[in-house]
């Protein structure tokens, strides 16, 4: 199952095991259990320190636990990890195996101090790039914690449970059995969840440590390129920078191929973002993430202007950069919001394989939404696309391909009304043909919105000078309309909303940033 190179880096990295780990699994007569045999003999041939037993006598089959020989086992993985979660299993193996999670002392006593029982388990899809990144971090409670255990599902192999628990959306975390959060979700959010009374306490304490803060010169609101960049470019000037972020990547995390960034010609987006991340870090930068800008106030007598978090916290800088991207902009219809996740999806390559075999319906004929159409007419029974103007607006060559499709239809000048629903899922999408007039209720099972982007601007209205599309205007520099306080990336004017030009954008305003502090004095202090 595993190709020679990808053996040869596995070896390196499984010589870091420390402790013998146990491999137990749980097999039945499928083509999966075939699969996961061969995958587990593969990792036992690659470390004396891995042995495997076909013993397990766990209900879901295929699956299997690591853990130490002699004891209770407290990480699952049900179906062949291998896709997106293939990195999911080895940090694991690592993990079980006495190499430590790389997270904080505070956060580490945390987790160590949860009380238990707490079952975990997370329903991903193998194509899921949000997906890991949950896995991970339930994996690292159970490691850290003997009252915790974590099991991931891969929803396409047990497709009876998703359909039991009516799941339409991953990754999707039960605890106990109990829903605990579907999407994206870092390690703090889900320690917020489980450990509501010391969350509440960790949060105040935190808003109280980044209140005494001293100002800034640069504060950078945004961690997706654009963020990355500014803060880069900020901070190698020897000036004191900071960076607030929800989560580093943005709108980056959403996205799966990259293949337009120059000098890297393929890549993924939570690839990119680790290595936006990892490139900050190098620096002498203050991270402050799962913070999200609340209110900007503009400078005061002292040059100061003040960016207020929605943890409670108020930050003061002499100059900011906003870089706070976009998001899926929404239809805006009745019962969007309603089904979202249980039907309404955003993203195809995590939730499309939920809906294999089934009728979906994705609104947007750009490329994106060409795109999220091809894909799903490989696992779909059928797809139909609408597009509210008279032809699709994407590139010739994927246009061309979806018309190729057998089980595709395309529908132009549709005015979406409605996603009908029966109060627990998704049944129907109701729209308007815009020449003739004339209504019709399409059967679904699902609807994927693929209508770009809403800059994130919600909390500067009132403060600086925004478009009509409620886009930051900025002139040749990056300088909003207010002095001191500069913008980049995808909230902005910009056109051509893209990676490398958020990049560029970034890197723009903050020498711009830099030029403000030097004219409006004093020099910044660079540091030693």
């Amino acid at each position: 199952m595993l190709d020679p190179t990808l053996e040869t880096q596995l070896k390196g990295h499984l010589a870091r095991i420390a402790h013998p780990i146990e491999l137990r699994a749980s097999l039945d007569a499928s083509a999966s259990s075939d699969a996961l045999r061969t995958l587990l003999a593969d990792l036992g041939a690659l470390s004396a320190s891995i042995s495997v037993r076909l013993d397990g006598q766990d209900d879901r089959r295929p699956s299997f636990s690591i853990g130490r020989p002699g004891q209770e086992a407290r990480v699952r993985f049900a179906g062949v990890p291998m896709g997106h979660e293939f990195t999911s299993l080895v940090l694991a193996l690592l993990q079980v195996g006495g190499h430590p999670p790389r997270i904080d002392a505070a956060t580490r006593a945390r987790i160590e101090a949860l009380e238990g029982p707490l079952a975990c388990e997370v329903f991903v899809s193998l194509s899921c790039h949000n997906c890991p990144d949950v896995v991970q971090a339930l994996n690292v409670l159970a490691v850290l914690n003997p009252r915790i255990t974590s099991t991931m599902v891969d929803g396409a192999v047990f497709p009876d449970e998703v359909a039991a628990r009516g799941l339409m959306a991953v990754p999707a975390v039960f605890v106990n059995g109990a829903p605990l959060g579907q999407g994206r979700m870092s390690l703090e959010e889900i320690l917020q969840k489980v450990d509501v009374g010391r969350a509440a306490q960790a949060a105040s304490a935190r808003a109280d440590r980044l209140q005494d803060l001293e100002p800034f010169d640069v504060l950078v609101v945004g961690g997706g390129p654009a963020g990355a960049a500014a803060a880069i470019y900020a901070a190698r000037k020897g000036i004191r920078t900071g960076v607030v972020a929800d989560r580093f990547g943005g709108q980056v995390l959403d996205t799966m191929g990259i293949e337009n960034l120059i000098a890297a010609p393929a890549t993924e987006g939570p690839r990119l973002a680790r290595a936006l991340e990892a490139h900050v870090a190098d620096h002498d930068v203050e991270l402050i993430l799962q913070e999200r800008g609340a209110a900007l106030s503009p400078p005061d007598a002292d040059g100061l202007s003040r960016v207020r978090l929605e943890g409670g916290a108020t930050l003061s800088a002499r100059t900011v950069i906003l870089a706070t991207g976009a998001r899926w902009r929404e239809l805006n219809v009745p019962g969007e919001r309603a089904y979202r996740g249980r039907g309404v999806a955003y993203c195809p390559h995590c939730d499309g394989p939920l809906f294999e075999g089934k009728r979906v319906a994705v609104v947007g004929g750009g490329n994106s939404g060409v795109e999220a159409a091809i894909d799903l007419a490989g696992l779909v029974r059928h797809v139909t696309l609408l597009e509210f103007e008279p032809a699709l607006r994407a590139d010739a060559v994927l246009v061309a391909r979806l018309r190729s499709l057998p089980n595709v239809e395309i529908v132009t000048h549709a005015q979406t009304l409605e996603v009908v629903g029966d109060g627990a899922k998704v049944t129907g999408l109701r729209h308007r043909d815009r020449a003739s007039r004339v209504e019709r209720e399409l059967a679904l099972d699902g609807v994927f919105v693929q209508i770009g982007l809403s800059p994130n601007t919600d909390w500067l209205a009132g403060t600086l000078a925004l478009s009509p599309r409620g886009e930051i205007e900025v002139d040749a520099r990056g300088q909003t309309s207010v002095p001191g306080v500069f913008a980049a990336g995808d909230v902005t004017t910009v056109p051509y909303k893209q990676i490398v030009i958020a990049m560029g954008d970034g890197a723009k305003a903050a020498l711009s940033a830099f030029d403000h502090l030097i004219r409006t004095g004093p020099v910044p202090a660079v540091a030693a």
